[in-house]
């Protein structure tokens, strides 16, 4: 069983352009499609197209569109009921795959409800093999949430993945290696965030075929087992302790971007589980996340679709 637990879930409008996106002009938009969105929602719809049992843990009243959208499409789920409505998203898609997001900032979480859905993942989690914890924090909930709520999960004994960025990435990064998970998943800026340095040159560099850096920069997480950084069409990077591998796929065409990250992370969980070895986990996660941006809009991909993806790996 993998828990996702996602506080900021959301609707997420998807739309594509004939064109480029034009600032200040009137853009016409193609048909839109509309889905119950969010990180950790997107990671239990991949896990579950392959056969993988999950619970996506999410903060929602029964009726809401993002519930009865999960029902809908067969996603198991525990709804902890909130006063207020799931947020709507839209996300524009350009015809080379450029995607430009409109994100809500979320519903506001009041202490009682917050305190609910804690509850509600410690009680969830019972038994499962990995809790992640991903997505943006919503109003109301501290910025040293996935922090103090990673140290309640490895009390309970539960290893705890963390896909997030800016403010409670930091404040997670403040506190290794005492409330440590033990698997992250940036991108090179998120990385920059976690180690206070500039992540657009250890990006410039991966694209030259560097990552020394980058290597460097993970090992310095202190506490965190494993280190997966995703750098896009170059693939992605698995950081331990004594070893580093690079993945990185055939030429697409990008379609959209949308949960491409989220499939990267949830194909990783997928082959974890499975027993293969951390190489093997970092390159399935790769044909996943690629997958997913060959696919148009929030379309999460199929196991057939990632396995025709071709990864190459590289120890280095």
């Amino acid at each position: 069983m993998i828990v996702t637990v996602t506080l900021n879930p959301s609707i997420d409008r998807t739309a594509p352009i004939s064109g480029p996106l034009q600032r200040g002009q009137v853009n016409r938009l193609g048909s839109a499609t509309e889905i119950a969105a969010g990180k950790g929602v997107n990671i239990s719809r991949v896990l579950r197209g392959a056969g993988v049992k999950t619970c996506a843990v999410v903060p929602a009243g029964t009726e809401d569109r993002l519930t009865l959208g999960l029902g809908h499409d067969g996603i198991p789920h525990l709804a902890v009921p909130i006063a207020a409505a799931v947020r709507t998203n839209l996300t524009i898609t350009e015809p080379d795959g450029t995607t430009t997001k409109f994100n809500q900032p979320g519903s506001y979480l009041n202490p009682d409800e917050l305190a609910a859905v804690e509850e509600a993942v410690v009680e969830r989690s019972s038994g499962a093999q990995w809790v992640v914890l991903s997505g943006s924090l919503p109003p109301g909930v501290p910025t040293h949430w996935y922090a103090t709520m990673t140290d309640r999960l490895h009390e309970a004994g539960v290893k705890v993945a963390v896909d997030t960025s800016d403010q409670p990435l930091q404040e997670l990064a403040a506190r290794l290696p005492y409330r440590a998970p033990d698997l992250v998943k940036p991108n090179s800026v998120e990385l920059g965030q976690l180690c206070g340095i500039d992540g657009d040159s250890l990006e410039s560099a991966a694209d030259e075929g560097q990552f020394d850096d980058i290597v460097a920069a993970a090992r310095g997480l202190h506490g965190i087992a494993e280190v997966i950084v995703t750098l896009g069409g170059t693939g992605a990077l698995l950081v331990t302790e004594h070893d580093a591998w690079h993945a990185w796929p055939d030429p697409i065409e990008v379609k959209s971007t949308v949960g491409a990250g989220d499939s990267a992370l949830a194909g990783f969980l997928l082959a974890r589980t499975r027993g293969d070895q951390p190489e093997n986990c970092l390159r399935t996660a790769v044909s996943w996340g690629t997958a997913a941006a060959a696919l148009p809009g929030s379309t999460m991909p199929t196991p057939s679709q990632a396995d025709a993806i071709h990864v190459s790996l590289t120890h280095l």
